[in-house]
């Protein structure tokens, strides 16, 4: 079932990069070391745990033949029947190719789609049930960008999330999210239907990234609020517009310095995700059943306000408790997405 080969070499992996982290490498390997350690370590636990239970059902095995000791045995044996699916499910999930950017910070990205008004204040609805859900996980949420309406709708909306795991937990949010209510501007109180796009891409590292100084156009700026006032005197916003592609990232915090650092973070994202998705590109024949691409032109959610409800298309997940859900409670939605794409996956590979 299991090749015994790739087993070991897992196990003598973890070991090489146990003893590496333990010699003191150099300040450049630390940070790669500890997340192959962090990748590691729960696969190698549970390879042991199915090496284990396969000897003692071995062992119990042996004893079916002893008299003395065959009751016993046959007792064991039921157990390790009954316990060695479970870890073995456990293993064949383990053992899943993992996303390399699965471990890494994010940026997330929302503008209003078609709806007008709004499409933007439903925009300010995502963000900050996306703000909250971050609060609730215990990971860092830094707005980069933020440019709203009169009415505080969300014109554009980038920030960096940060902790562990997660691109991994949040990247089957990009798509457009659909919005069925009655708006604050609607008097007669009919239900419209407006949408907002949503990206969230991994962060990428300078190495992987390799940005020309000459090929950036860097501007500062004053930073402005809703409605075009100005809420300081400086010009502490920074907007870097990337040449060859084109891309264009503003970000207008306080400091001029941490601007410019945080549009770099954006902008590496943006490239880095062109690259993933030139490469997915190559290979989405093999995947057609795949959760979602992550292609922000796909449908991929309902939120509808008058039934309190709302509707995961990818995967025909339906659920009536939408308040909880627009205060950051996405667990359960995440996990569906989660476990349907391991699933897709699983199938996929013992296909």
């Amino acid at each position: 079932m299991f090749q015994s080969d790739r087993l070991d070499q897992i196990a003598r992996r973890f070991e090489y990069v146990q003893v590496r982290l333990a010699e003191g490498p150099p300040a450049e390997e630390i940070a790669a070391l500890g997340r192959e350690y962090a990748d590691l370590r729960p696969v190698v636990e549970t390879i042991a745990r199915w090496k284990a239970a396969c000897a003692q059902r071995q062992e119990a095995e042996a004893l079916l033949s002893d008299p003395e000791m065959r009751d016993l045995a046959e007792e064991e044996l039921a157990r390790l029947r009954a316990d060695l699916p479970a870890i073995e499910a456990a293993l064949r999930l383990a053992l899943l190719p993992r996303d390399a950017a699965d471990g890494r910070p994010a940026i997330l990205e929302i503008r209003p789609g078609t709806g007008g008004e709004e499409a933007a204040l439903f925009a300010g609805d995502l963000l900050r049930m996306y703000q909250r859900h971050a609060e609730a996980q215990g990971w860092g949420f830094d707005v980069v960008t933020l440019a709203q309406t009169e009415l505080g709708g969300v014109r554009e909306a980038v920030a960096r999330i940060s902790g562990t795991g997660v691109f991994a937990r949040l990247k089957f949010e990009s798509g457009v999210h659909r919005v069925q209510r009655v708006p604050q501007t609607e008097s007669g109180g009919r239900i419209h239907t407006s949408a907002a796009t949503v990206a969230v891409l991994p962060e990428a590292v300078a190495v992987e990234v390799d940005i020309d100084p000459a090929d950036l156009r860097i501007d500062t700026m004053r930073a402005s609020g809703a409605g075009g006032q100005h809420v300081n005197t400086t010009d502490s916003a920074v907007r870097i517009t990337h040449i060859p592609t084109g891309i264009v990232v503003t970000s207008s915090e306080k400091s001029q310095h941490a601007n410019r650092a945080l549009a770099m973070e954006v902008l590496r994202a943006r490239l880095y995700d062109m690259e993933r998705r030139r490469a997915e590109g190559a290979r989405a024949s093999a995947r057609k059943a795949q959760v979602g691409s992550g292609d922000r032109s796909e449908r991929i959610r309902t939120y509808n306000f008058p039934q309190g409800r709302m509707t995961d298309h990818r995967i025909n997940l339906t659920l009536y408790r939408l308040d909880a859900i627009m205060d950051g409670d996405l667990g359960e939605v995440i996990d569906a997405l989660v476990a349907h794409d391991q699933a897709e996956r699983l199938a996929e590979m013992e296909s």
